[in-house]
């Protein structure tokens, strides 16, 4: 893959009837390379990507790509290299599944539009991609929006373009063609080069799928950068304003607010066992308190989120003093001490005195 860029956003400003909605994007993107727009709703990330693919008049500044001005490519030209799938519903009448496959062949083919044997052959391959062979002749009208979401993609890779622009293709999707466009998504980059720029509303995926995220926020591109540098809690939480919940960069997941009140309940868990745990007291709204977790243990990722008390320990140390005080006397205040599953020896032994000082108690539940 080149290090040249393949498409800029040169001070690009988008929006509608002559007024900016976004200004000042500057944005390099490379040949082969999956880009994806997150943000809120109504941010703007539609208008950014009409405006890049002619749907919309750009306000100021240029798109350039592969080293010519876009807007002043001819449609002709531009349509043989970039294909287009917009969350707008194409109006079709008496249309089968192939005829919307078929017409990505048009800009290949002659002036009375008549497919040819390898054009028919590039057509049954891309219903193939999708796995939509079996919709090759029904009514486009006549079939669910998840599946004209795979009809449109084939059409898409029908035309055999070097960039392709989606917006929010996975919408309409269950989990399992959710995953198998973004597979076929992330074939068609990597092993045919071509671009792939697209919004997404599940930043799970777009975190696993993309090279570059761009963030759109209000009346500018907030942040920009690679899944690493971008997928950070503080970062989406400004993105998206949350403050009633958590994004867990560890996990890639949206995370429900810890709840509120009284702690009544304390968590002894290691190594993953008091995930499960955590979330189901924080289902039940149950405020409950977790330790004594290393800070490199996979437990802590989540309860430093959804405890309300949290006991820690560094990593490779013997659990100190001042951890051991601290958890039992949430213990004792407690009703109850749940046993997650631990596994006791060497630096974290002293665990062992918080399970005896819980079953003296009373309080201990194992699970």
């Amino acid at each position: 893959m080149t290090s040249k860029s393949y498409l800029t956003m040169d001070n690009l400003s988008v929006g509608y009837n002559g007024k900016p909605l976004i200004s000042d994007i500057c944005i390099d993107i490379k040949k082969g390379e999956i880009v994806t727009l997150i943000g809120p709703n109504g941010a703007g990330k539609s208008t950014i990507l009409k405006s890049i693919t002619r749907q919309l008049q750009i306000i100021g500044g240029k798109v350039i790509f592969d080293q010519a001005n876009l807007h002043s490519m001819s449609y002709k030209d531009l349509s043989t290299r970039m294909a287009v799938v917009l969350t707008e519903r194409i109006k079709t009448e008496l249309l089968t599944c192939h005829d919307i496959v078929a017409s990505g062949r048009y800009p290949y083919t002659g002036r009375l539009g008549v497919l040819s044997r390898e054009d028919e052959q590039k057509v049954d391959e891309a219903l193939m991609a999708v796995h939509a062979i079996e919709l090759g002749p029904r009514d486009f009208n006549a079939i669910s929006d998840g599946q004209k979401q795979r009809i449109l993609l084939a059409r898409a890779i029908c035309q055999e373009p070097e960039i392709i622009i989606l917006d929010e293709p996975t919408s309409f999707l269950d989990i399992r063609y959710k995953l198998e466009l973004l597979t076929i998504l992330t074939r068609m980059a990597k092993k045919n080069g071509i671009t792939v720029i697209m919004s997404l509303h599940e930043i799970d995926l777009a975190e696993k799928i993309s090279d570059k995220i761009i963030c759109v926020k209000g009346d500018h591109v907030a942040y920009y950068g690679t899944p690493e540098e971008i997928f950070e809690e503080e970062t989406i939480r400004d993105l998206y304003g949350l403050d009633n919940g958590f994004f867990d960069p560890v996990f890639g997941s949206i995370e429900l607010a810890r709840p509120e009140g009284p702690v009544k309940t304390f968590v002894l868990s290691s190594g993953g066992t008091g995930i499960r745990v955590f979330r189901k007291l924080q289902k039940e709204n149950r405020p409950f308190a977790a330790g004594i977790l290393y800070r490199n243990d996979i437990d802590y990722e989540l309860a430093r989120l959804l405890a309300s008390e949290l006991v820690t320990e560094e990593p490779f140390l013997p659990l100190s003093d001042e951890a051991v005080s601290r958890a039992k006397d949430l213990i004792c205040q407690c009703d109850e001490v749940i046993c997650a599953g631990v596994e006791i020896r060497g630096i974290n032994a002293r665990l062992q005195e918080l399970i005896d000082l819980a079953r003296d108690q009373g309080k201990l539940v194992e699970m």
